[in-house]
């Protein structure tokens, strides 16, 4: 039997932080590799995502910093002036910056880029515009979209795209949501100096983080200033002949604001593709659902990333997408994706880094846990007089004496937690941690010594 022909041994559709992984690394390894996308290079990540968010966030940071350089000596003559255009600008540039990276690391490789709107003809085909591609595989890595709220006036807000091209910068905004997104922007807003309001349906922020980080952090956030609107949602937005909105609630209370900010969470993104025809099934929450090796109930149509449903962070894209590659061209089986220990930052003020269980997840899994915490000002907050505190939480299984939990709320907490993520997935315990010498005087030695839990817990705790 003759063997098909194909344009390709992949073709990759979107060019976020997966796709561009998985089909860069098939081309090194001698695939004949196309990759496909209608908006730019780098997905949402690079975009309108984790780089230009983070850039805002250090932005952001400066106002408290001028603040704070006082109780070490220093002498601020006159306020200083925010100017908006050029933070804005400045961002786009470097993300045009990064989009030609992206654009070079692919072409080196030998990628072909194909700029367009991909959509299936069959398993074995996908229409860009006029031209048909054929395929012995094809991977949708087309990530994921923000859900927007179906209220009345709902074409007067905007997400968290549009925040990066603002033509001016608000004196007042309402973020609408409780997850990282959210909590991340209100902090952005917040200190380039709007009044913010953050609107949230449930109490406290972060559902899914530990408990005590989620406290933590919501009292934080109030004494930086963010106003926390919590168990109500939005109801109507009116735009004013003053080129304000008035925003109603869920419950019945009404404020007038220059800004209506949604981050309420994000979808799988699939418009158009019509994935029917090449027999492609999307899951009833609009997810594509794939097997350990990332195919979907098509064999040869693999997804990964943000449109899979898994964890939407951009460095478990990259993994997938190197899996997939390996998978398919690699001399060997790869390793699989390890779900159990992904470290992850928030970057609100004060910043989140956790890694591993909550513990509440951890009191459902093991027989008693030993719990640690620390709860502190830290050293530079002495001089400066500023009130914000950090807190440090390790969690120990009594049993292996792993460690299987490490949260932290301070500065530089995704920089210390990704230390504590090697660790943990090499196995480390807490005698490892014990017998560790602390860097003195910094705020991550604490990890390394706290002696005493504050309490256990755990299933045999519940029968107590």
């Amino acid at each position: 039997m003759t063997k098909p022909s194909y344009d390709y041994d992949l073709v990759v559709i979107g060019a976020g932080s997966g796709g561009v992984r998985a089909a860069r690394m098939a081309a090194t390894k001698g695939a004949r590799v196309a990759i496909i996308e209608s908006r730019y290079l780098g997905g949402t990540c690079v975009n309108v995502g984790c780089v230009p968010k983070k850039l805002f966030v250090y932005a952001s940071e400066f106002s408290q910093a001028f603040k704070d350089s006082a109780g070490f000596g220093y002498t601020v003559d006159k306020k200083p002036e925010f100017e908006w255009a050029r933070l804005r600008d400045n961002k786009t540039n470097e993300i045009k910056r990064l989009n030609g990276v992206y654009d070079g690391l692919l072409s080196r490789a030998g990628v072909d880029i194909i700029h367009g709107h991909g959509r299936f003809i069959d398993d074995h085909r996908v229409a860009v515009d006029d031209r048909q591609i054929s395929a012995a595989h094809i991977l949708i890595a087309t990530g994921s979209w923000p859900v927007m709220p179906d209220v009345e006036g709902a074409e007067h807000i905007i997400s968290s795209n549009e925040v990066f091209y603002l033509e001016t910068f608000p004196k007042d905004v309402i973020v609408i949501g409780g997850g990282y997104i959210a909590v991340e922007f209100a902090g952005i807003f917040n200190g380039l100096g709007a009044k913010t309001h953050l609107l949230y349906r449930g109490e406290p922020v972060l559902r899914g983080f530990d408990d005590d980080i989620r406290e933590f952090v919501s009292s934080e956030l109030e004494q930086a200033g963010i106003q926390l609107l919590y168990n109500r949602d939005i109801a109507k937005v009116e735009a004013l002949e003053s080129g304000r909105f008035r925003v109603t609630m869920s419950d019945g209370s009404v404020r007038e604001t220059d800004l209506v900010v949604s981050a309420i969470g994000r979808r799988p993104l699939l418009d158009g593709m019509d994935i029917e025809k090449a027999g492609v099934k999307a899951a009833p929450k609009g997810h594509l659902e794939v097997n350990d090796h990332y195919q979907t109930n098509v064999p040869h149509i693999f997804a990964l990333g943000d449109v899979i449903g898994r964890i939407q962070l951009t460095p478990v894209a990259l993994a997938e997408g190197m899996y997939v590659a390996d998978y398919l061209f690699g001399e060997s089986t790869p390793r699989p994706v390890d779900y159990d220990l992904i470290p992850t930052a928030v970057f609100c003020q004060p910043p989140i880094g956790t890694v591993g269980m909550t513990e509440a997840q951890a009191a459902k899994r093991y027989e008693r846990v030993e719990v640690y915490q620390a709860n502190f000002k830290a050293m530079k907050n002495t001089l400066s007089g500023n009130p914000e505190r950090t807190l440090m939480k390790l969690l120990v299984d009594c049993d292996s004496r792993k460690v299987i939990g490490a949260h932290m709320v301070g500065e530089s907490a995704g920089e210390i937690i990704q230390g504590l993520a090697v660790a943990m997935t090499a196995g480390a315990t807490k005698d490892d941690f014990d017998h560790t010498i602390g860097i003195h005087p910094t705020a991550a030695e604490e990890f390394v010594t706290m002696r005493s839990p504050a309490r256990i817990i755990g299933r045999d705790s519940e029968d107590d």
